[in-house]
């Protein structure tokens, strides 16, 4: 492991705690009295009962990198985000480890082999000791190279570092402590039974669009749902529209969601209609960047479901415009300079959780099944 960044590490770790302040009066407070309406929201921290989930969404400009961190202090991670920048997204990573204090990664899940989602595993293997791998097998688009040249460093490394690695299919569970995680999906293939609050026909699917078969490594995609008690929280990857349709069409294998993490950065070859309005997630948080992800389609259909109390973003979304982002309370990274903010969500098994704004230092509560404003 490289020893040099450790003194750079805690400065982006402090900096992720203090680096907003100069945006807090000129910016909260001013969208506070523009808009009024958000004042009600945020409300002095009321955590639920017994030891809390720790879910970092970290800042890596449009890829992913979702850590949980479990009561017992066991982690997964969810992609790695891009390679080289000078090792900014294994930096940003190893700094939301060192807050959410733990010193090595039980496992990071690769969902597929595109750059923005498993091109930083090299780089974080040398920041932070990863234990494990969990990814869906074999590279299917050998034919392109950006993603061909990932899925080589990443078996370079898992013969280099000897790590302990894991093929995932449908239906298994994940052996992390502190939580259930199932996939959903992987390399194309998906669940054939409902989970648990899933089942029955869904009337939805009569007008539901047709969507044609991704030949990607989009499709691929290594899909987890996780419980954490009373909550049900969704993580697909970038699967495509034609996979979300047969996961919930004729029938609705999945069931309702507590929280989702917007497939696919929130672009417009995924997030259907059919699916958004089966799944009826209560709050949804979006893995874009400023200028990747956040397409109207995908956001009209998250924003649009049944049961959307409110949508997170990491950054405002450029395709998006005006018309088409949360409020500004809501995203992490408004529009300018990068700034590397993110959002915390803190879970508790009896259904309450809470999202936390890195940079706008305001928490917003949410109580178990609490209805829709």
């Amino acid at each position: 492991m490289r020893t040099l960044r450790a003194g750079k590490i805690q400065d982006i770790a402090n900096g992720l705690r203090h680096m907003t302040r100069r945006y807090f009066c000129r910016g909260v407070i001013a969208a506070f009295m523009s808009v009024p309406v958000y004042s009600f929201l945020w409300a002095a921290p009321q955590p639920g009962n017994g030891k809390a989930l720790q879910i970092y969404f970290v800042d890596v400009e449009g890829g992913q990198a979702t850590l949980f961190v479990t009561p017992e202090g066991k982690s997964l991670l969810i992609d790695t985000g891009w390679p080289d920048s000078q090792g900014r997204d294994a930096d940003r990573i190893a700094a939301a480890a060192k807050l959410a204090g733990i010193k090595q990664l039980d496992f990071v899940l690769l969902t597929h082999y595109h750059m923005d989602h498993a091109g930083g595993i090299t780089q974080l293997a040398e920041e932070i000791p990863i234990r494990a791998v969990i990814d869906h097998g074999e590279n299917r688009e050998p034919k392109e190279p950006a993603t061909e040249k990932v899925w080589e460093d990443y078996q370079k490394l898992l013969a280099k570092d000897k790590l302990k690695r894991r093929i995932a299919k449908p239906g298994e569970m994940l052996p992390l402590e502190g939580l259930e995680a199932q996939v959903i999906s992987s390399d194309g293939a998906l669940i054939k039974k409902p989970l648990s609050g899933g089942g029955g026909r869904n009337a939805r699917c009569n007008a539901s669009e047709k969507y044609p078969a991704d030949q990607t490594e989009n499709s691929r995609s290594l899909g987890v749902f996780v419980t954490f008690g009373k909550l049900r929280i969704l993580d697909l990857g970038d699967l495509t529209s034609d996979k979300e349709v047969q996961l919930v069409c004729p029938e609705n294998r999945l069931g309702k969601i507590d929280i989702y993490v917007v497939s696919h950065h929130g672009t417009a070859s995924s997030n259907s209609p059919v699916f958004l309005d089966s799944i009826a997630p209560r709050v949804a948080v979006m893995d874009n960047g400023a200028a990747k992800g956040g397409a109207p389609s995908s956001w009209d259909a998250v924003k649009k479901s049944p049961r959307l109390e409110d949508f997170w973003q990491l950054h405002f979304s450029d395709e998006g415009g005006a018309a088409h982002n949360a409020a500004e309370p809501f995203i992490a990274n408004p529009a300018g300079p990068d700034t590397g903010n993110y959002l915390k969500l803190t879970a508790w098994a009896d259904g309450n959780f809470e999202v936390f704004n890195s940079r706008t230092k305001q928490t917003k509560q949410y109580p178990p099944n609490s209805p829709t404003p």
